[in-house]
């Protein structure tokens, strides 16, 4: 196999067509088909399942294309290493909502204020998620609760988050599970590791949530919140940000589930010059971080 065969099947894998992918690559469409082909029989395996006129990946496709990416971004690594030139291009990074709502507005000012050359494209959702996203190589870095343990990722710690929970106003106060025990939670998709956080600090006690409700924001969660439905989770900093915050009742969780820390996560091996830089202004910028609420 060689590089053309890797950026070919990369573009027929991201567009799903060998047409689309043709174009992408500036090929012709039979050229594409021929070294797809090629490139299956090489590794004896099928890489694509083709459905009408629809090609998806098959699950050994899938496990591929993570390490095609890899190769492909250490070569672009080597390639601009090389050249010595300044961080440009389309810079792919994912966040947690409440990272991207409050954590990380100055950072990305400061990089787009260094690096005007760079395109940020921010992609926010729960932390699962975003590390499927990556592993794929559809995001380049992205900030999740950490640290995560993976073969085949790297990462900084970089931010120290005090989680609480938010009851209705006049709540009774809630010290531990079995407080709120068959409570009502409001909390995003299964993949959020927040809500696995607050399941296990449930789970701990001997106690157990009621119905959870999946929201899609933390303003949802807050509002249903006010209306005296239920509970949620989410880092002090969020909860401060949002108007309201002062019409609940917060609750800190004990000392060895109080505290979680933010890390910024990447594929190893795949520390291009945007990112390297990114990381490095990141690192700067939360060495003055205030302190978390007592």
């Amino acid at each position: 196999m060689n590089l053309s065969q890797l950026e070919m099947f990369r573009a027929v894998a991201e567009t799903g067509s060998i047409s689309a992918a043709a174009q992408r690559v500036h090929r012709v469409p039979s050229n594409l088909t021929t070294r797809i082909k090629q490139l299956e029989a090489e590794l004896g395996v099928e890489l694509f399942i083709r459905e009408n006129q629809r090609l998806r990946l098959s699950p050994a496709g899938r496990n591929f294309l993570s390490y095609n990416n890899r190769i492909l971004d250490l070569v672009e690594e080597a390639r601009v290493s090389v050249a010595g030139t300044e961080p440009q291009g389309i810079f792919a990074l994912g966040a947690l909502e409440s990272t991207a709502a409050v954590r990380i507005p100055t950072l990305l000012a400061r990089y787009h204020q260094q690096f005007s050359k760079v395109e940020l494209a921010l992609s926010t959702g729960p932390s699962g998620e975003l590390l499927d996203k990556l592993l794929e190589g559809a995001l380049e870095a992205t900030f999740v609760d950490g640290p995560v343990l993976h073969p085949v990722l790297d990462g900084v710690p970089v931010y120290k988050e005090e989680m609480v929970i938010v009851a209705p106003l006049h709540h009774a106060p809630v010290t531990r599970g079995q407080d709120v025990n068959g409570q009502i939670l409001y909390a995003f998709r299964s993949n959020c590791s927040y809500r696995r956080h607050f399941e296990s600090w449930f789970a701990d006690d001997g106690a157990a949530p009621g119905k959870i409700y999946e929201m899609e924001s933390y303003h949802g969660m807050l509002a249903c919140v006010i209306a005296g439905g239920g509970l949620a989770l989410m880092p002090r900093s969020m909860l401060e940000s949002m108007p309201g915050s002062s019409t609940v009742s917060i609750w800190p969780l004990a000392d060895n589930y109080r505290f979680l820390t933010t890390w910024l996560i990447w594929r190893r091996g795949a520390l291009t010059r945007n990112l390297t830089e990114f990381a490095a202004l990141a690192s700067q910028l939360t060495v003055n971080l205030p302190p978390p609420a007592k």
